[in-house]
């Protein structure tokens, strides 16, 4: 594996655990979202905090799991101050399950919701680490 390659899959390996971070988050009504800080900065940390509140305010839960699938790195720039790596993604969340979170009963949702669609995020390495700073869904199925 050459060093690009390696880097390229170091900024894979974290954008899953960012999604890892956020199945846990949703499931969890009182987990801190601080944690998010260790796979994501910028946009993408701002988005995901606001996406659990929602989640929170509306007073519902997600169990069960989300699945990241065919990343391909569609562009690296590796030799500046802030490296980035861009991906492109399959987010699968057809085992996902949106719960009220008191009586854990299924929440009604539209028949036509997306539950395979590509995501664009780009990934950068900051003084702390690689961090997902941009997670955009095309609305496009996967």
């Amino acid at each position: 594996m050459s060093e690009e390659e390696a880097v390229q899959a170091e900024a894979i390996s974290v954008y899953q655990a960012y999604w890892g971070q956020m199945q846990v988050l949703y499931a969890d009504t009182d987990a801190d979202t601080d944690a998010l800080k260790q796979f994501a900065a910028a946009e993408a940390l701002v988005g995901a905090k606001n996406d659990v509140q929602r989640m929170r305010d509306a007073n519902q839960v997600i169990t069960g799991r989300v699945t990241v699938e065919d990343q391909t790195v569609t562009k690296s720039d590796l030799d500046r101050k802030v490296p980035k790596v861009f991906l492109s993604n399959c987010l699968d969340i057809t085992q996902w399950n949106v719960l009220d979170a008191k009586t854990r009963k299924p929440v009604s949702l539209p028949s036509t919701r997306l539950t395979k669609y590509t995501v664009e995020s780009l990934v950068e390495k900051w003084p702390q680490g690689w961090r997902v700073v941009r997670d955009r869904p095309t609305g496009k199925k996967c």
